[in-house]
């Protein structure tokens, strides 16, 4: 699945790019798992390592990490780098 299908498979998806040595990534992760149990199956959260996924993150302008981009109908609605509290993210996806 190629990016462009990526963000239009679900009418809400958010994907997280970040990077295995990436230390504020590293502490993000448990935070986004909690949100994935939060939202359950309303929003497609998709976490991509920017290592395996060049192409994706050079077609999402991904300048640093970690990123989330949310998109609605495909379109990106909302962009915000580096760390954030579990319920600010959870906030942008309601």
């Amino acid at each position: 699945m190629n990016y462009t299908e990526l963000i239009n498979s679900r009418p809400e998806v958010l994907v997280e790019f970040f990077a295995t040595w990436c230390p504020h990534c590293q502490r993000m992760m448990p935070v986004v798992e909690q949100v994935k149990e939060l939202v359950g199956d309303r929003v497609s959260i998709v976490q991509l390592d920017i290592d395996q996924n060049q192409d994706a993150a050079s077609e999402a302008d991904v300048q640093s990490i970690p990123s989330f981009i949310l998109y609605k109908d495909g379109k990106e609605v909302w962009r915000q780098s580096g760390e954030m509290e579990g319920d600010y993210l959870l906030s942008k996806l309601s």
